[in-house]
C-alpha cells in the first residue's frame, strides 16, 4: 500500500480543518477555497496530524465506523495529496 507502511500524513501549511455551522458539515479550508467534507472525510483529515499512516487512520476509523477499508482511506488521502492539501515527510516523497 503506497499510503501505509509508515508514510505519515498531515495538512499542508495554510490548510486547516474546520466546521461550517450553517451546513453542519466539516470543511477543509485552503488558500484557493473550501472543500466540503462528509463525516468520514472529516474524520480522516482529523487524523492527518503527522502521527498516523493510512493503516493507522483506517484502524482508528474502524473503531468508530463499520467496514472502513484501508484502500478507501488511501485513495482519499492520495487524492488530497495530489491537490496539495495534505503532505508527508516521507523521504521517498510518496503521495506528493
Amino acid at each position: 500500500m503506497a499510503g501505509g507502511g509508515g508514510v505519515r500524513w498531515r495538512l499542508c501549511r495554510g490548510v486547516r480543518l474546520g466546521h461550517d455551522a450553517v451546513r453542519d458539515t466539516g470543511v477543509l479550508l485552503h488558500p484557493e477555497g473550501v472543500l466540503l467534507l462528509n463525516e468520514t472525510g472529516a474524520a480522516v483529515l482529523a487524523l492527518c496530524d503527522g502521527t498516523a499512516d493510512v493503516d493507522g487512520i483506517a484502524a482508528a476509523l474502524s473503531r468508530r465506523y463499520a467496514a472502513v477499508a484501508a484502500e478507501d482511506v488511501e485513495r482519499f488521502v492520495l487524492q488530497l495529496a495530489r491537490r496539495r492539501l495534505i503532505e508527508t515527510d516521507s523521504p521517498t516523497g510518496a503521495g506528493r
